[in-house]
């Protein structure tokens, strides 16, 4: 919709669980744990929507469950992997660099994984109502 607010962002943007900002991920284990007709409108939602597009080429993809973190919370492998490195500035306190060797803010939020909370399709039905931790 291309900056359109619709129903649909205005939910996934108010902070939904599984929507990022161009993706939303709905775990399999818990959309197959819902009720049958829950099921039955959500695959003709999903084939609506495939049926709408049918030019476009998906590509696979690679969940991770991930957690925002600021520089200060990561250990020099996790800085590294994301491209950042930790120095002494002129004034003697720790900075924060990026790969352009510019100075950026220890609160600066990355994404780094965690491990994964929901329970994977193997798992079979997850009950409605549990907190499940794995």
């Amino acid at each position: 919709m291309g900056g359109m607010r619709s129903p649909l962002s205005d939910y996934l943007d108010s902070a939904a669980p599984g929507a990022c900002p161009d993706h939303l991920v709905v775990p399999r284990s818990l959309a197959q744990s819902m009720p049958l007709r829950w099921q039955q409108v959500f695959v003709g939602l999903l084939t609506d929507l495939h049926e709408a597009y049918p030019d476009v080429v998906w590509p696979e993809y690679a969940v991770s469950a991930v957690r925002a973190e600021p520089l200060t919370e990561l250990d020099d492998a996790q800085l590294a992997t994301h491209g950042y490195v930790t120095e002494l500035g002129p004034d003697g306190d720790l900075e924060y660099r990026d790969v352009d060797d510019r100075v950026v803010p220890g609160s600066l939020p990355v994404r780094v994984e965690v491990p994964d909370t929901v329970p994977p399709a193997s798992a079979g039905q997850v009950p409605r109502g549990t907190v499940v931790l794995r």
